[in-house]
């Protein structure tokens, strides 16, 4: 990375993210990342900042926030904190469903869990 002026090219953010340039380029194209600054030959020129709003951004997709909310969370963010009661929400009815989420996950485990051990018990009840 570029340490000296904090800012990276595409390639780099798409490195440091583990997004695909297509990816970020998509982001920005519909609003989940404003328009990002440009250098003198026209090519993307991220910040530190923006770099960290992409991993926040990447957190709201793996926890399964869809798009459509995550666009809303990104325009109200950009209006400032008169928006904090309404991300502070959506950031609260995310964590509902995440561990609603990780409570099934928890069930599908003790299954697997309970397999795991039943198998093991007939495998040693065959070994002489």
């Amino acid at each position: 990375m570029n340490t000296q002026t904090e800012l990276l090219t595409i390639q780099e953010v798409a490195e440091a993210t583990g997004l695909s340039v297509h990816t970020l380029r998509y982001y920005e194209r519909i609003g989940l990342i404003h328009s990002i600054g440009r250098a003198q030959n026209t090519h993307r020129r991220y910040s530190m900042d923006d770099v960290g709003w992409i991993e926040f951004l990447k957190k709201l997709r793996a926890t399964g926030m869809p798009i459509h909310q995550m666009l809303r969370y990104a325009e109200l963010q950009r209006m400032g904190d008169e928006t904090l009661p309404e991300r502070l929400e959506m950031l609260k009815e995310l964590r509902r469903n995440v561990e609603a989420h990780m409570a099934e996950l928890q069930e599908h485990l003790k299954v697997i869990q309970y397999k795991i051990e039943l198998y093991g018990e007939l495998l040693a009840e065959r070994t002489p």
